[in-house]
């Protein structure tokens, strides 16, 4: 198994531990507020392991950077309301839409070519998207759901520069970039609701800034080490692990629309990345 699979693979289990801290402590506290520990505690990290690995702040190439940093934390910001309003099976998967964004994504900014068999597999991602959205049974749901789906887009895009920026960044910079502006944003959306934690949501602050990192720094690598498509097939794994966590602590168990619909977007997202690997390999032919 090649490294940057075994990178995506750990980095989805790292991240689907964040995810069920991050639904057991939005309980009492808000989302601002779990961002910005979420973001401050990496923030303070990667910038000492920086320090220690003499990796030096870029003076060229910063406003993408910064762009990354802000993808990166509304991305955060979206899927956190998600996993807090829906379960975490359901936001998983509608948070791995993200490859089908990153595809369109990695067409138009990063030129790559998009295949027309593209466009016949789109239908199955969109019924399987309706499915999840349950827009038929309209309710507080639908609109979680649409967030989940906007979280997605961020993460495409926040994929996608990070894909162009580990060519001339070190992969702790372009953390320490996301990190910094997600604690930036998140100051003053918590500035009039913030929630004093107990002892143990402080503890539970705490390991999803440190779990968080580690997951980020592991995807961050693995997108050095291998094409980005192959890096979002393989984090689809993620989504057993969130049900997983959902079942034991939450008793979550998908109704038949997650099943079909989570089905029929994996399916088709691992089917439209597998034909674009092969298309690459093909022109390099």
């Amino acid at each position: 198994m090649e490294n940057g699979v075994i990178l995506a693979i750990l980095s989805s289990l790292v991240f689907s531990i964040m995810n069920a801290l991050v639904k057991a402590v939005s309980l009492n506290i808000p989302l601002a507020e779990v961002m910005f520990f979420r973001s401050i505690i990496g923030t303070i990290i990667v910038y000492y392991m920086m320090r220690q690995s003499s990796v030096a702040f870029s003076k060229k190439g910063v406003p993408m950077l910064f762009v990354r940093g802000l993808l990166g934390a509304l991305y955060l910001y979206a899927y956190f309301f998600t996993i807090s309003k829906i379960p975490l099976a359901d936001a998983s998967i509608l948070a791995h839409l993200s490859t089908i964004f990153v595809i369109i994504l990695s067409a138009v900014f990063l030129k790559e070519k998009v295949s027309k068999n593209t466009f016949y597999i789109l239908p199955l991602v969109c019924i399987g998207a309706i499915l999840l959205v349950k827009p038929f049974n309209y309710s507080s749901y639908s609109i979680y759901a649409l967030v989940g789906i906007l979280s997605a887009l961020l993460a495409a895009g926040a994929a996608t520069s990070i894909r162009y920026l580990t060519k001339m960044h070190h992969s702790y910079e372009i953390v320490f970039y996301f990190l910094a502006t997600g604690t930036l944003l998140s100051i003053p959306l918590m500035w009039n609701s913030f929630v004093v934690p107990t002892p143990l949501e402080y503890f539970y602050l705490a390991c999803i800034g440190v779990v968080s990192l580690l997951g980020q720094i592991f995807l961050t690598k693995a997108f050095t080490h291998e094409n980005m498509v192959v890096v979002e097939i393989t984090r689809y794994i993620g989504i057993v692990f969130n049900v997983l966590w959902g079942f034991l602590f939450w008793t979550e168990v998908p109704d038949g629309f997650t099943v079909i619909g989570g089905s029929l977007i994996i399916a088709a997202c691992i089917l439209l990345s597998t034909k674009k690997k092969k298309a690459a390999a093909a022109t390099k032919l």
